[in-house]
């Protein structure tokens, strides 16, 4: 087949894909040409087949161009959000019959700067064990760079069967060479929600761990016994909290708010949703109140931060959240193909979009360093409550170093009257 035939079949395909992306219809298909040369994103799709032919014609060797399409459709998601995806017929078909629920690491993940990052790290995991953090850069994964591959795409990667081993080349803070890493794949236990109580039981620090159904409903049993229990004060520690779903995020929001804006959701097409506080089912909406949060703070956890600063019910230490806060919804292609596009963005009560600018707290102090720390400069909690003795213990406590954010919130707590 002749070179020119080749390129003008593939620029044909090109306009097709990103005719469906852009949800041209029929009519509108028949007048791409013409909207090209208007303003607006039809004229970027001559550009587009300008580049490929000069890719076709003059790139150093003959290039697989099903790769550079898939590539650059592939980039196009990218560059809108770090969740938005595009994945191929045969990675879309391993997306559908995944089912979730497979052995992983401890690792929650997401893509910044084209990379996977390691969000979070499940206490007591197989990626906890191997010391990786927030912050981590997952450069490939089983050999595969990551800059190669979606999101959604990584995270399949990540599960297998319980006993497989997983390789990993981590770059870590401060240093340029990636670590090789093993890891043997379990099925994961998420921590439990905790309690500690300090000073003399006048303060309790809630630790859900993960903003489930099951967690958030331990945190108001917790919430209503200390209550009762004549505690005065509360610290909600929402550090490395990114698992989770948005609607246990308002609701455990709503147990420290008796009214106002919780969040709202709104895009391009998509009307406007506004989630509100109900006064039936708030707990505690008077006690002081300080939230932990890092940058391992995500998603629901984030809910919760910007909805308790934004209404003044209490104050945020730590560091600004990860950002993350958008709705998807899968388009399927005609090829098999599919896009994961994000189609509507959860703001915070005052405006701001979760996903483009995180939570910012008020007062900032930064996470210890991994080998900073003694266990006498760490806050001792309340050596006889029995709910905190009971508690599963994690593997790496928070008592291992100085604690500078815990030790700010409890010395905010002390100040405030109860």
């Amino acid at each position: 087949m002749p070179k020119s035939v080749k390129i003008s079949l593939l620029a044909l395909s090109v306009l097709l894909v990103l005719g469906l992306f852009l949800g041209v219809n029929a009519h509108g298909v028949r007048e791409v040409s013409a909207q090209a040369q208007e303003p607006g994103a039809y004229r970027q799709i001559n550009v587009y087949g300008e580049v490929l032919q000069h890719v076709q014609n003059d790139y150093v060797v003959d290039p697989n161009m099903q790769s550079v399409t898939n590539g650059a459709l592939r980039g196009l998601l990218e560059s809108l959000d770090a969740d938005s995806s595009y994945l191929t017929a045969a990675e879309y078909k391993a997306y559908k019959t995944s089912g979730g629920g497979k052995a992983q690491v401890g690792i929650n993940i997401s893509k910044r700067y084209g990379y996977a990052t390691v969000v979070s790290v499940v206490p007591g995991s197989p990626a906890d064990k191997a010391d990786l953090s927030d912050g981590d850069i997952i450069e490939a994964v089983a050999g595969q760079d990551t800059r190669d591959l979606s999101l959604a795409v990584i995270k399949l990667m990540l599960e297998g069967a319980p006993g497989s081993e997983l390789k990993l080349a981590v770059i870590r803070p401060r240093k340029a060479d990636p670590d090789t890493i093993s890891l043997t794949r379990v099925v994961v236990q998420q921590p439990n929600a905790t309690q500690t109580m300090y000073e003399n039981q006048s303060i309790v620090d809630l630790q859900p761990g993960v903003l489930d159904h099951e967690h958030v409903s331990a945190v108001e049993r917790q919430l209503k016994a200390s209550d009762k229990g004549g505690t005065k004060k509360v610290l909600l520690d929402l550090r490395d909290v990114s698992a989770g779903d948005m609607a246990e995020g308002v609701r455990l929001a709503n147990l420290f708010l008796k009214s106002g804006t919780i969040l709202t959701l709104e895009g391009q097409k998509f009307p406007k949703q506004t989630f509100t506080a109900e006064a039936g089912k708030a707990v505690n909406t008077t006690s002081p109140l300080v939230v932990l949060v890092n940058h391992g703070t995500v998603g629901a956890a984030e809910v919760v931060a910007a909805a308790i600063a934004d209404n003044k019910r209490g104050d945020l230490v730590g560091e600004k959240t990860f950002g993350e806060g958008a709705q998807q919804k899968t388009f399927e292609m005609a090829d098999g193909s599919a896009l994961i596009l994000s189609v509507a963005k959860y703001k915070s009560p005052a405006g701001k979009a979760l996903e483009d600018e995180g939570v910012t707290p008020g007062t900032v102090v930064a996470s210890a360093a991994p080998d900073a720390g003694d266990d006498e400069a760490a806050p001792t909690p309340t050596t006889n409550d029995t709910a905190t003795r009971n508690a599963p213990k994690a593997p790496k406590p928070r008592t291992d170093r100085t604690d500078d954010q815990l030790n700010k919130a409890l010395a905010m707590l002390k100040a405030k009257a109860a």
